[in-house]
């Protein structure tokens, strides 16, 4: 993948803001050390002004907001122990937020169990631990559909077109792929739900460059269909490449908010956070 970013045209990355479809500049847009303010007009998914933690310990988010509409690519990154992973969770449910709120489609879902929000329509990939080793590769995206009742082979003809290599190696067992492998097993395990969002974390955590730009290549494809797309990336400048909206996280709280063409340019941005 070049920096010239092949995908920016073609994908039409808006330089507007995240809570005001209706455009900003990008003087306007352009939020530091503090959060983004939800507009009437809100995105489809938006984790508003969310300050929480695990259990009963100490605050990790500080009134931190991400959010992303539909057919777009936003990505969190920032440094290790910036909360990226948190804010993800939070948005998911997995957490407890003390203040704020998320909004699916302009439903508060803030109250809603993890199980609950999947039903709702949100898909969530975790970084880890995220398909059945001993399942077959079709196993795996039949146990995706658990919460449908209907025919879903049409839904399983999709992933195995957008993910060729799975449907060659449907009846082997997944345990036995490669990294990038699972990883399509896991979101195509996702896709199977039909999901309104699809929330990836770290998912090109441990594997080469060539099958980190490849499953770039194939999360593009699922914005295209209309899908929005959040996404957790340690590899900060390849994710901001592919972004419509780049949020750079520092301690829990949002410390950029831009478009990822914009992030990518700004001089600040990349000595801290992308290497220069």
């Amino acid at each position: 993948m070049s920096n010239s970013n092949p995908y920016q045209d073609d994908r039409g990355n808006k330089d507007r803001s995240i809570t005001n479809p209706a455009g900003q500049g990008t003087a306007e847009l352009r939020r530091k050390s503090g959060p983004v303010s939800a507009a009437p007009d809100t995105p489809f998914l938006i984790g508003d002004s969310m300050t929480g933690g695990y259990g009963k310990g100490p605050d990790i988010l500080h009134d931190c907001t991400i959010a992303v509409d539909r057919g777009e690519i936003a990505v969190i990154v920032g440094p290790n122990g910036a909360g990226k992973s948190t804010a993800m969770k939070a948005v998911f449910g997995m957490l407890d937020v003390r203040s704020g709120r998320v909004l699916l489609d302009g439903e508060d879902i803030t109250a809603l169990t993890p199980q609950d929000r999947v039903v709702k329509g949100m898909g969530f990939v975790p970084q880890t631990h995220n398909i059945f080793t001993s399942m077959t590769v079709e196993e795996n995206l039949e146990m995706g559909a658990f919460i449908r009742t209907d025919d879903f082979r049409d839904t399983m003809a999709q992933v195995y077109d957008l993910f060729p290599i799975l449907k060659e190696k449907r009846r082997q067992p997944a345990g036995e792929l490669s990294g990038g492998q699972r990883q399509q097993v896991a979101v195509g395990r996702a896709l199977m739900t039909r999901p309104k969002v699809l929330m990836l974390d770290e998912p090109t955590a441990g594997v080469s460059p060539i099958v980190m730009d490849e499953l770039f290549d194939r999360i593009i494809e699922v914005a295209r269909t209309g899908i929005p797309i959040l996404m957790v990336e340690q590899n900060a400048r390849q994710a901001l490449e592919i972004a419509d909206k780049g949020y750079v996280l520092v301690q829990g709280r949002n410390a950029f908010t831009d478009t990822g063409k914009a992030l990518m340019a700004d001089p600040e941005v990349r000595r801290s956070f992308l290497g220069g």
